[in-house]
C-alpha cells in the first residue's frame, strides 16, 4: 500500500544550521576539506534516515485451496486488475479513480482470511508501534508518526451474489485528525456502492485518459511498456496530489525503507520523468508536477536567500515533499543549475500548449525567479565570460575533490543557457522587451560551451573529457533534451555531434544504468540515428526492467551491458524510454514539425493520432512500406505551421490549397480549429534494409557462448 503525502519531513539539525550554506562548501573546497564537507553535507543523508518517503504497509489474503492462481493481469484500457485462477471467474480489482478506495471482487468461496500490516520498516525512524483495530468486518492499523503525523489502513469486506468485496484504503492526518475515522467512512461509502455502481466513473476518467492520443508500432514488447508508462501518468500524477518522487506511489513494503528515501532527485529523476508528457498530451497530468513546483516556490526562495544568499529562487537538487534540501554529495545534491532544467519544463509546456495564461501566471513568472538567482551567481571569468564560483557534473568522479570541475562544466552552461534563453522568448512572447534582452545577454555573456579543439566532442568541461563510461550524459544536455546542439545548425555543430557519439560508442556501456540506455535511444532518435534509438531502446526493455515493469538500475540479464547489476527501481528511465518512442514517431523543435524523422528499418508500418507538437499543432500519421502514406496537421490556434520534407522525395497531394515550400518545409496557414491534410502513393514494397540495419536483440557474445 502506498500514498503520495507520507512523509517524515524531519530534518537534521546540521541542515538546519546556519553553516549549512553554499559559501561554506566553497570555503571547504578552496581548503580541499573532503573530509568537512563528506561530514556536513553527505553524512547527514546516508546517517539518517529521514526525511525519507514512507511505505503504507501491506494487506495479505489467504485462498482456499480450490483457488490457485494461474496469472495475474493489469488492463491497461480499463485500470482493472485480474488475477485469474485455473478453474472458474477471476478475481478483480480497481483503485477507484474517481474516490480514494480501492474494490477487490473475489469469487464466491474464494477468499478464506485476510490481514492488514503496518510497515515494519518505520521502526528505524523510531516511531511507536501502530495500533491494531478490528470492528466487525473491518480492521485497520493506526500509525502515529513524526511532526504530528498520522496514517491508517483501513479495510472492510461485505458478502454479496457475486462473491465477497473487499475494499481499502490509507488515510492520513496531521495533529489531531483521525485518519481512522475517515478511513472507515469511505471503506464503507465504497462496499455499500458496491463494484458495479463503481466502476462507471474509474472507467469514464481513463475512457478520457486514453482518447487524448493513440499510437501503433509493430514490436510488442516496446508498444505494451510505452503504454504502461502512459499508464503511470494517469494512476499517480494527478493535480492536487504530490507528483511522482523516485518511485511513484509504488513505495513497496518490504521490509525497509525506499531506496534513495524516495525523494525528489532534480538533476535528472524528476526530470526525465516529467519529460514524456508533452507529445502525448497529457497535460493535466504534467502540470501536477509543474504546479508543486509553483506551490514551493516561496520556499525556493527562502532556500535562495538562506542558502545561496542570493535573490530570486533556488531548488534543491535532492528535496521533501515540503521542498526542503536533503544533502547528499554536495556537488550534485546542491548544485544551483539544476533548476535550469525544471525551468525548461515549464517553458515546454507553454510551447506544447500555448497556454497564455499559463504563461503568464506560472512559466516566465518561475523561471524569472530561478534566473535572477541564478545570474546573481555569476561573475566575469579571466576571459570575460560569465563563470560560477563551482562547477560539477552528475556523477563524474562521485564524491570526491576531483567533480569540482573548472567552470563552467557543460552540464551548468546547458542549464543555464537554456534558461536564459526560454526567459527570453517568453519574455519577447509577453511583449517584456528589455527583460528579453536582458536574458539574451546573460546567456551570450556565457560563452561558447566546452568542446574539444581537435577531435570536436563536447568535453566535461573546459580542459577535460570524459575519459570512461558514464551513467549520466550530463555533458551532452545541449544535443538531447535541450537541442541548442542540433543537426539543422552549422557543419561543426554536426561534427561536434558525430564525435560526441562516437566517443560514446568508444567508451561503451559498463557503467550505464538502466536510465542511460532509454536515454540514449532519446538521444539517437533526436539526431536522426533510428537504428542505434532502436538498438538502446531495445535492450532497454530487455535487461532493464523488472517482471511488473518498473525500471531497474542493474542489468536484470545478467548479460554484460551493464556491470550494475543491482534491482532497486526508479521511474525515470520508464519514462525516457516513452520519450524515446515519441523521438523516433514525431520531433517538434527550432519551429518545425517532423513526422516519423527516425523511425528503424525493421519498423516497417507505424501510426499515431493526436499526439502533440509544439506551436499548439494535433498530428496524426500513417507509415507503410517504411514511408508516410498520411498526415493530419490540426491547429489549436492561428498561424503557419512548418513541416520538414522528411518523405523521400516523394510529393504530396494536398487537401487544401495555400501550401508552400520554403526550402526543405512546407508552410500552411492555419486558423484555429483548422486541419490539413497530405496523402502519399503507397510504395509497392518494402524497401531492402540500410547498411547497419537493427535486427532484433542479442545478447552479447560471451553471454551467448556461455
Amino acid at each position: 500500500l502506498d500514498r503520495g503525502d507520507l512523509w517524515d519531513l524531519r530534518l537534521p539539525r546540521v541542515v538546519r544550521s546556519k553553516e549549512w550554506t553554499f559559501a561554506t562548501i566553497r570555503k571547504l573546497v578552496a581548503r580541499k576539506n573532503q573530509k568537512k564537507l563528506v561530514e556536513m553535507f553527505d553524512i547527514p543523508y546516508d546517517s539518517f534516515r529521514y526525511p525519507t518517503k514512507l511505505p503504507a504497509g501491506r494487506i495479505e489474503f489467504d485462498l482456499a485451496p480450490a483457488f490457485q492462481v494461474r496469472s495475474f493481469e493489469l488492463n491497461l484500457a480499463r485500470a482493472e486488475g485480474l488475477a485469474r485462477f485455473e478453474k472458474g471467474p477471476p478475481l478483480r480489482a480497481f483503485y477507484s479513480a474517481a474516490s480514494p478506495a480501492a474494490l477487490l471482487l473475489f469469487p464466491k468461496g474464494a477468499l478464506k482470511s485476510w490481514r492488514i500490516l503496518s510497515p515494519k520498516a518505520v521502526k528505524l525512524l523510531g516511531y511507536p508501534p501502530a495500533e491494531e483495530g478490528e470492528k466487525g468486518r473491518f480492521k485497520w492499523y493506526l500509525q502515529k508518526g513524526a511532526l504530528g503525523l498520522s496514517f491508517a489502513a483501513v479495510a472492510g469486506t461485505r458478502e454479496t451474489p457475486g462473491g465477497t468485496l473487499f475494499s481499502v484504503t490509507v488515510a492520513a492526518g496531521r495533529n489531531g485528525v483521525d485518519p481512522v475515522e475517515k478511513g472507515l467512512a469511505l471503506v464503507k461509502g465504497a462496499l455499500e456502492e458496491g463494484y458495479g455502481a463503481m466502476l462507471p466513473a474509474h472507467l469514464s476518467f481513463w475512457r478520457d485518459f486514453w482518447s487524448r492520443s493513440r499510437l501503433w508500432i509493430p514490436d510488442e514488447r516496446i508498444l505494451r511498456h510505452y503504454y504502461l508508462v502512459q499508464y503511470f501518468y494517469g494512476a499517480a500524477s494527478r493535480l492536487g496530489a504530490p507528483p511522482m518522487p523516485l518511485q511513484g506511489v509504488w513505495t513497496a513494503d518490504s521490509g525497509g525503507l525506499p531506496p534513495w528515501k524516495g525523494d525528489y532527485h532534480n538533476d535528472l529523476n524528476t526530470q526525465a520523468t516529467y519529460m514524456a508528457y508533452l507529445t502525448s498530451g497529457r497535460f493535466e497530468e504534467g502540470r501536477c508536477f509543474l504546479e508543486f513546483l509553483w506551490g514551493l516556490l516561496p520556499r525556493f526562495r527562502r532556500f535562495a536567500k538562506e542558502f545561496y544568499q542570493a535573490p530570486g529562487a533556488a531548488v534543491p537538487g535532492v528535496m521533501t515533499l515540503r521542498g526542503d534540501p536533503t544533502g547528499g554529495w554536495s556537488m550534485y545534491a546542491l548544485s544551483p543549475t539544476n533548476a535550469g532544467w525544471l525551468g525548461f519544463l515549464f517553458y515546454k509546456h507553454w510551447l506544447y500548449t500555448m497556454d497564455r495564461k499559463f504563461l503568464e501566471r506560472r512559466a516566465y513568472p518561475w523561471c524569472r525567479e530561478v534566473a535572477e538567482c541564478l545570474l546573481s551567481l555569476l561573475k566575469p571569468g579571466a576571459d570575460g565570460f560569465l563563470k560560477l564560483p563551482l562547477s560539477s557534473s552528475p556523477e563524474i568522479h562521485d564524491n570526491s575533490l576531483k567533480a569540482w570541475l573548472t567552470p563552467n562544466s557543460n552540464y551548468d552552461h546547458d542549464n543555464l543557457q537554456v534558461l536564459f534563453l526560454a526567459a527570453a522568448d517568453m519574455a519577447e512572447a509577453l511583449g517584456k522587451k528589455g527583460e528579453a534582452e536582458r536574458w539574451r545577454k546573460a546567456a551570450r555573456d556565457l560563452g561558447p560551451r566546452a568542446v574539444d579543439p581537435v577531435t570536436r566532442e563536447l568535453l566535461l568541461c573546459p580542459g577535460e573529457a570524459l575519459k570512461e563510461s558514464h551513467r549520466h550524459f550530463a555533458h551532452t544536455m545541449s544535443i538531447h533534451p535541450f537541442g541548442l546542439l542540433n543537426i539543422d545548425g552549422t557543419r561543426r555543430d554536426r561534427e561536434i555531434i558525430d564525435a560526441t557519439i562516437a566517443k560514446y560508442e568508444k567508451l561503451g556501456t559498463l557503467a550505464w544504468t538502466g536510465y542511460s540506455f532509454s536515454w540514449m535511444s532519446c538521444l539517437r532518435a533526436r539526431v536522426g540515428r533510428a537504428e542505434e534509438a532502436l538498438r538502446y531502446l531495445d535492450i532497454y526493455v530487455h535487461a532493464f526492467i523488472l517482471r511488473n515493469g518498473f525500471h531497474a538500475n542493474g542489468d536484470q540479464l545478467k548479460a554484460g551491458f551493464s556491470w550494475f547489476r543491482y534491482r532497486p527501481f526508479t521511474l525515470e528511465g520508464n519514462f525516457l524510454a516513452a520519450r524515446a518512442v515519441h523521438e523516433m514517431l514525431l520531433q517538434s523543435w527550432g519551429g518545425t514539425i517532423r513526422i516519423f524523422p527516425a523511425v528503424p528499418w525493421k519498423w516497417h508500418g507505424a501510426s499515431f493520432e493526436r499526439l502533440r507538437a509544439e506551436g499548439g499543432y494535433l498530428v496524426s500519421a500513417k507509415r507503410e512500406n517504411n514511408a508516410a502514406v498520411w498526415f493530419k496537421v490540426e491547429a489549436t490556434r492561428d498561424g503557419t505551421v512548418r513541416i520538414r520534407d522528411d518523405f523521400g522525395r516523394r510529393k504530396p497531394r494536398w487537401s487544401r490549397p495555400g501550401v508552400r515550400r520554403s526550402g526543405r518545409d512546407y508552410l500552411v496557414p492555419l486558423k484555429a480549429g483548422e486541419a490539413v491534410e497530405a496523402f502519399f502513393e503507397r510504395p509497392p514494397s518494402v524497401p531492402p534494409p540500410p547498411p547497419g540495419a537493427y535486427r532484433g536483440f542479442r545478447l552479447p557474445a560471451k553471454k551467448r557462448k556461455k
